[in-house]
This record gives structure tokens, C-alpha cells and sequence, in this order.
């Protein structure tokens, strides 16, 4: 990709980025979002820099929150990753370090686009875990009345249209670690329960 197409990737992702951030404030407990985005830039690199093993985040690009809260680059990777301090803004830190595909997933899924326009597979890690929203044995895209928020053990994601009927994988957190999340939509993708930072 030519430095035009990356700038191009960049700005696109800021932008959803920071719709994802906002969507998802939309659920939360006021407080936590404002204390991210008030840290300094060396404190919100470092949170950003946690959600990956160490070789990837340490060459990663870096978006952190500026003085008028929207993201702002805070040093420019080599290796295609871009990490963020948060995700979700709730009352633990949720950071995510992921590759360009799945910076596309990410754009048409805050577009409302009616399934994700990566033609590859895209790597995401959540070393410190994450949210979602739970209701009558379904994992929900959005918050519903009734349904119930869950904190995800550290682990990382595989961001192509995979099936729990194509992969024998169930579609709900289990003992195995590995479920796919969003089954039956364009969205689904592979969640693996393993922290990220532990594996070799």
C-alpha cells in the first residue's frame, strides 16, 4: 500500500474509531471515559501499548485521545498495527491492537455497512479483555433493554465471516476458550480466550 492509501486507512480508521468509542458510551457508567481520555499521552500510550505482546505493540502505531477529545496520532508504527487505549470506556481499561483488515471490519461495521469489506482475515488482541452484551442465550452487536453486560477474559480475534456450523465451534463462551461471536451474521467472528501477552 502507497503512503496516499495509508494516510487514506488512517484517517478513515480515526473516524471510526472514534464512532465505535461514542456507540459504545452510549451503554456506560459516566466517569471512566473522561479519566482516559484525561490522561496524558505517555499514560494512554502505555495502556494502548498493553492490549499486545510487546513485538507487535512496540512497533504499532499509537492513536491516544487529544486535548479535544477525538484521536489524535501519537507515534507512527512499521508493522501495519494500530493500537488504542480503550474501546468500550468502562470501569476497566479496554484496550486493542489490531492489523488494517481489521481496521476495515471496524469501518463497516460503525457504517452500518451491510457486512465487512476486508477480503482478508484481520488479527485483533485485547490483552486486557473486554465487554459485550448478553440476552436470552445471545451475544448482542448492541445493548438491548434487559440484556446484561460481560467482562471477556484477555484474549485476541480472528475477524472473517467464520460459521459455528462451518467450524464445529460453539457461539457462546465455553471451557474450550474458542466460540464464534455474532453467529449467523456478517459479523461473526472467532473469539480465542488466551492472553495475548502469554503466548510464544
Amino acid at each position: 500500500m502507497g503512503q496516499i492509501g495509508r494516510t487514506v486507512l488512517l484517517l478513515l480508521l480515526c473516524t471510526s474509531l472514534s464512532g465505535i468509542a461514542m456507540a459504545a458510551d452510549k451503554g456506560t457508567k459516566k466517569g471512566h471515559g473522561k479519566d482516559v481520555k484525561a490522561m496524558s499521552q505517555e499514560q494512554q500510550i502505555k495502556i494502548a501499548e498493553s492490549a499486545a505482546p510487546a513485538r507487535i505493540s512496540k512497533d504499532a502505531t499509537i492513536m491516544v485521545y487529544g486535548q479535544d477529545g477525538k484521536f489524535t496520532e501519537a507515534r507512527k508504527g512499521s508493522n501495519g498495527f494500530t493500537c488504542i487505549p480503550t474501546v468500550n470506556f468502562r470501569a476497566k481499561a479496554d484496550p486493542m491492537c489490531f492489523d488494517a483488515a481489521v481496521g476495515q471490519w471496524v469501518d463497516a461495521m460503525v457504517n452500518k455497512k451491510e457486512k465487512p469489506e476486508n477480503t482478508v482475515p484481520g488479527i485483533s488482541y485485547m490483552a486486557q479483555g473486554g465487554y459485550h452484551w448478553e440476552k436470552g442465550g445471545k451475544i448482542l452487536m448492541e445493548e438491548e433493554p434487559g440484556a446484561k453486560l460481560v467482562k471477556e477474559p484477555p484474549h485476541w480475534m480472528i475477524m472473517w465471516p467464520f460459521s459455528a456450523a462451518d467450524t464445529k465451534l460453539p457461539s457462546l463462551p465455553n471451557p474450550s476458550g474458542a466460540y464464534v461471536m455474532f453467529d449467523g451474521n456478517p459479523y461473526a467472528h472467532v473469539m480465542i480466550y488466551q492472553d495475548p501477552t502469554k503466548m510464544k
